[in-house]
C-alpha cells in the first residue's frame, strides 16, 4: 500500500523493515531484555497549522523520548495523527465554504508537513477519518456497551439559535457555578479544575458568535464515568514517578464524577453502530471519545501496513509493555480520566465487570507525561488573537535543531515558560554556535590540518587528565539517559551541554595550537577531544538529530547516525478512493552505529576540512522578529476590524 515517497526538505528517504532490532546497552554494555514501549503523541487538531506552543507540548518531548528508548534497545512504537471531527470543524469549514473533510484534508498535509520538518519520527502519523479508525472506535464502543458501561439517556444540549447546530461545550463560555470564574468553559473550569456541563454556566454564550445558546432535551448515549471511577483512581493511586502537577489533577478529577455524553446532534463525526442510529446522519460519536482511541486505531493501522496484522499487541496487550502519552496540561482530563475509562469499561474492569472484545484487554498508560504552557513574549500563545509563531514560519529563517534546542532548554516541562526572540537568539549563538558547534569544528580542523585523520594512540599515552575527562564524558550516557527516561529531557541536555563545556575547557588548557615538537602529544590530545566530541554527540543525538548526523560525518562516520521521518503517500486500507498522507521512518542505525554507548574512534580515519554545524542569527533579527510580529498583529486587527462592521452594516439594514 505505500506509494509515492515524498520526503521532507532536506530529508533522506530511509528504506528497511518498522522493526527495531535489540540494541546493545550502553549502561550495562550487553545486550539486555528489549522492552516494548509505546509513545502516544497528543493529536493535533486538524483546523490550522501548528505553533511552537503546540510542539512544545507534545511534539519535540515525545521525539526525544522516543530517539533515546530506541538508542537505549527498546522497541519503540511512537503514533499519533491528526484529530478531524467535531463541531469546531465544521464551524471553520462553513465560515471557508468548504465541506469538513476538504478542510481535514488540507490541515492533515499542512500540520503533517510542519511535523515531519520538524523531525518527529512517528512510526506512524495517520488520521482519525480513516476507516480503520472508525472500525476500531466502533469495536470500543459496542465491548464497552455490551459490558454495561455504555447506557441511553437524555440530556440538555446547547443549540446554536442562528444555525440550529449543537455548540460544542468548549465553546462555550459562562461564569462558573463553583467558584464564580468569569470565562469558563461549557466543559471546565480553568480556574479550579471542575469538570462542568454547558447548563450550568451563568450568562452563557457562544464564543462562535456571542450569541446566547438555548438547551434542549435530546437523546444520547453516555459513557458511565462513575462505575469506572473507582477502578480508575485505584489505578492512579498505583502510578509511581508522575509529575506532581499531573499525578494531583488527576486524582482531584475524582472528587466529583459524573457520567458524559458521548454522542452529539451533529453530521460529522464516526456513526454510532446501534440500530436506529448507525444510519442516522444527524446523530454521531462525539470527538473526545474517538479522538484518544487513536492512539489505538494508529497502532493497528500501523501493524497491518508492517505486513503484521497483530503487530500492535505487543504494545497493547502485554501487561509488561510500557506506554508513555505526551501532551500539554489541557489535555490531561482526556488521559487520566476519560481513556483509561473507556479501556477499563472494554477490559469489563469497572464495577459491572465484563469481558475484553476481540482486541484483547488493553493496558492503561504507565505515565501521562504532561508540560505546562508556553507563552509568546508574556503574552498566551493564540492562533485566532494572531498571538503565534508557526512552525513552518520559524523553520523557513532558522535552523530546525536551534528551534528544537531552544524547545527542549526552555520549554515548558513543570512549569509554564515563555517564548522570547531574544533568548532563542542566545540560546542558539551563545551555546549551539559558540558553545557545542565551534568545539565540533574546533576539533575536526586541529586534526584535519595536523593529521588528515583520527590519529594512532595507546593506552599508555594517556595521562590523568585524558583518563578523566573520557571517564566524565562515559559517565554522561548513565546520567543523560536515566533523565531522559524519567522525563526530565531539560536537565539532560543541560548535562549534555555540561560536559561540552569541559571538553572545551580541556582543550583551552591543552593548548594544542602550541604543541608543535611533539607529534605523539598533539595526537593524544586531538584524539581525546574528538572521542569525547563523539561521547557527547551521541547524548545530543535525541535532541538534535540533524546536527547529529552531520557531527558523525565530520568525524569520519558513515551510515545512517540519526534517522529522520519521511512523509508517504497511502490508500486508506479499507476504502481504495481515499489516500492522505503519513509520516513514517525506519529508525534503525547503520551496521557500525552501536547506540546509547561510546563510538570508539578508528585510527586512520579520514577527517576532512570541516564546514560549520550551526548558522549564528544576527542580533537584528530580534527586532526584526518583533516588527514582523507587531506588524501581523496589527493587519488581523484591521481585518477583524472591517469584518465586525460589515456584519453590524448587515444587521442595520435587518
Amino acid at each position: 500500500m505505500w506509494t509515492d515517497v515524498q520526503g521532507c526538505e532536506k530529508t533522506p528517504r530511509l528504506v528497511d523493515n518498522f522493526h527495531i532490532k535489540p540494541l546493545m546497552s550502553a549502561r550495562l554494555g550487553i545486550i539486555e531484555s528489549m522492552s516494548h514501549v509505546l509513545v502516544a503523541v497528543a493529536w493535533p487538531y486538524a483546523n490550522g497549522p501548528r505553533h511552537i506552543g503546540h510542539v512544545a507540548g507534545f511534539g519535540v518531548p515525545s521525539d526525544v523520548y522516543a530517539r533515546y528508548e530506541r538508542m537505549a534497545g527498546n522497541d519503540v512504537l511512537m503514533v499519533s495523527g491528526t484529530d478531524e471531527h467535531g463541531t469546531p470543524i465544521l464551524v471553520q469549514a462553513d465560515a471557508e465554504g468548504v465541506t469538513a473533510q476538504e478542510l481535514s484534508n488540507r490541515y492533515n498535509r499542512v500540520i503533517s508537513k510542519d511535523l515531519c520538518d520538524l523531525g518527529l519520527s512517528y512510526d506512524l502519523f495517520t488520521r482519525t477519518t480513516t476507516k480503520n479508525h472508525e472500525h476500531v472506535v466502533q469495536d470500543m464502543f459496542t465491548q464497552c456497551l455490551k459490558n454495561g458501561y455504555i447506557y441511553k439517556g437524555t440530556q440538555m444540549v446547547a443549540i446554536s439559535p442562528s444555525t440550529g447546530r449543537t455548540l460544542p461545550d468548549r465553546y462555550i463560555e459562562g461564569t462558573c457555578p463553583i467558584c464564580g470564574y468569569d470565562g469558563a468553559r461549557g466543559d471546565q473550569c480553568d480556574n479550579c479544575g471542575n469538570e462542568l456541563d454547558p447548563i450550568d454556566l451563568k450568562n452563557p454564550v457562544s464564543k462562535i458568535n456571542g450569541e446566547t445558546p438555548r438547551f434542549e432535551e435530546t437523546e444520547h448515549f453516555f459513557l458511565d464515568l462513575p462505575a469506572l471511577a473507582e477502578a480508575n483512581l485505584a489505578w492512579l493511586k498505583s502510578r509511581e514517578g508522575w509529575r506532581t502537577n499531573v499525578i494531583n489533577f488527576s486524582i482531584g478529577l475524582f472528587n466529583e464524577v459524573k457520567p458524559r455524553a458521548i454522542t452529539r446532534d451533529i453530521d460529522w463525526g464516526i456513526p454510532v453502530p446501534v440500530d436506529g442510529w448507525i444510519d442516522n446522519p444527524n446523530k454521531k460519536l462525539y470527538v473526545w471519545f474517538d479522538a484518544v482511541i487513536g492512539y489505538l486505531s494508529a497502532s493497528i493501522e500501523w501493524a497491518r501496513r508492517s505486513g503484521d496484522d497483530d503487530a500492535w499487541r505487543k504494545w497493547w496487550n502485554d501487561p509488561e509493555a510500557l506506554s508513555y502519552y505526551f501532551m500539554g496540561k489541557d489535555n490531561i482530563t482526556f488521559h487520566s480520566q476519560i481513556w483509561p475509562s473507556e479501556m477499563l469499561g472494554y477490559n469489563g474492569a469497572g464495577d459491572k465487570s465484563g469481558q475484553p472484545g476481540d482486541l484483547g484487554a488493553l493496558n492503561l498508560p504507565t505515565e501521562v507525561v504532561s508540560s505546562e504552557f508556553l507563552s509568546m513574549e508574556g503574552r498566551k500563545f493564540s492562533s485566532s488573537r494572531g498571538i503565534v509563531i508557526y512552525v513552518k514560519d520559524i523553520l523557513a529563517r532558522y535552523q530546525v535543531d536551534a528551534v528544537r534546542y531552544y524547545i527542549s532548554v526552555a520549554g515548558p516541562e513543570t512549569s509554564d515558560s515563555d517564548f522570547t526572540w531574544e533568548q532563542f537568539v542566545r540560546h542558539n549563538n551563545d551555546e549551539l554556535v559558540s558553545g557545542w558547534g565551534n568545539l565540533v569544528n574546533r576539533v575536526a580542523s586541529l586534526l584535519h590540518k595536523n593529521f588528515g585523520e583520527i590519529p594512532a594512540v595507546s593506552e599508555g599515552q594517556f595521562t590523568d587528565r585524558e583518563r578523566d575527562l573520557l571517564a566524565t564524558t562515559q559517565a554522561g550516557f548513565e546520567t543523560v539517559g536515566t533523565l531522559i527516561h524519567n522525563h526530565r529531557q531539560k536537565a539532560g541536555l543541560n548535562e549534555a551541554m555540561r560536559l561540552a563545556g569541559e571538553v572545551n575547557k580541556y582543550i583551552s588548557d591543552m593548548e594544542p595550537w602550541k604543541i608543535k615538537d611533539d607529534p605523539e602529544r598533539l595526537g593524544v590530545v586531538l584524539y581525546t577531544a574528538a572521542q569525547a566530541v563523539m561521547d557527547i554527540n551521541v547524548l545530543l543525538a535525541p535532541y538534535l538529530p540533524h546536527s547529529a548526523q552531520k557531527v558523525w560525518e565530520t568525524l569520519g562516520g558513515t551510515g545512517t547516525f540519526s534517522p529522520l521521518p519521511h512523509i508517504e503517500e497511502v490508500t486508506d486500507l479499507d476504502d481504495p478512493d481515499f489516500s492522505y498522507p503519513i509520516i513514517t521512518g525506519t529508525y534503525t542505525l547503520g551496521e557500525n552505529v552501536h547506540p546509547w554507548q561510546r563510538e570508539p574512534l578508528v585510527a586512520g580515519t579520514a577527517i576532512a576540512k570541516p564546514t560549520p554545524i550551526f548558522a549564528k542569527i544576527p542580533v537584528e533579527a530580534v527586532q526584526e522578529e518583533l516588527e514582523r510580529f507587531q506588524a501581523e498583529l496589527d493587519a488581523r486587527k484591521a481585518k477583524e476590524k472591517a469584518r465586525f462592521e460589515a456584519e453590524k452594516a448587515k444587521l442595520e439594514e435587518k
